[in-house]
């Protein structure tokens, strides 16, 4: 694999670029692997709180459907521009913001007052969080080609299945304690398991780099073996299928397989919600 020498030292063999991939991806993914189980913890808890909650807002399960399918409604509206934003700010600060805001507001939602109230927080959570799961898929192309993206998505997406299990004993354990500083069982299960979002949100912004060409704990020959790699994936990703938004919008492609991410979300979430 070719690259250009840096002040005579030679260039990176292919056993040393993936072993700087290796320590890339163990530097990176527990972070953000630990973020994305607290966003699905945070966007399904509403489903436990809702054993007393509803009835203390006086929500219907009707009523509550809607609500708690708002925050998709907020998120769908919001996912492009975020992840176009993400690109201007830089992935650190705007991953930070997604998850402060989010731990934000998912902790008002404890304070909802009534089915309107909870609505518009349930919208307003999806507006937050909008962006963070692509984001993340957009981040790792910042950092990983090919077969590395590939393992840091499938590790990514473990989270799901890790939130539900970590997050099904503990709502009922937090539901199980009562009037805690003048609050209810679900108006403290939302403020405790909302308080890590806005804790890793800050952590962000001393943990994520935005790029090789950032990270200090590269060295220069790392960082440019890195950086000229991605790159000439881009280049040839780009050349095969085209690098504007209007061409990712008009390739069927991305039509299937959002439908199928579609069924699939659906399913997930619908019965992570219903449980």
């Amino acid at each position: 694999m070719s690259q250009t020498p840096l002040s005579g030292q030679p260039p990176l063999t292919d056993a040393e670029g993936e072993q700087v991939l290796h320590r890339a991806l163990w530097r990176i993914l527990p972070f953000i692997f630990a973020c994305y189980v607290i966003s699905y913890l945070d966007r399904t808890n509403v489903g436990f709180a809702a054993i007393s909650m509803n009835k203390d807002l006086g929500l219907t399960a009707t009523m509550f459907g809607w609500a708690a399918g708002l925050f998709f409604f907020g998120y769908f509206i919001f996912e492009i521009p975020s992840n176009l934003l993400m690109q201007r700010f830089g992935a650190r600060i705007w991953i930070a913001r997604i998850m402060i805001s989010w731990g934000l507001i998912s902790m008002a939602t404890a304070f909802a007052t009534g089915p309107v109230s909870f609505s518009i927080l349930r919208f307003l959570l999806g507006v937050a969080e909008a962006g963070f799961t692509p984001g993340v898929y957009l981040y790792f192309t910042y950092w990983f080609p090919g077969k590395w993206r590939a393992k840091a998505t499938a590790a990514f997406l473990l989270g799901i299945p890790t939130a539900n299990i970590i997050g099904s004993p503990l709502s009922g354990f937090l539901l199980d304690i009562h009037d805690f500083m003048g609050l209810k069982n679900w108006q403290f299960l939302l403020v405790v398991e909302a308080l890590p979002a806005v804790l890793l949100g800050i952590l962000c912004l001393f943990v994520l780099v935005d790029s090789p060409a950032k990270a200090r704990w590269l060295s220069t020959r790392e960082r440019t073996w890195l950086t000229e790699r991605l790159a000439r994936e881009q280049r040839e990703i780009g050349a095969a299928h085209g690098s504007t938004l209007r061409a990712a919008l008009t390739n069927p492609k991305v039509f299937v397989l959002a439908a199928i991410n579609f069924c699939g979300i659906v399913g997930s979430v619908g019965i992570g919600i219903w449980m």
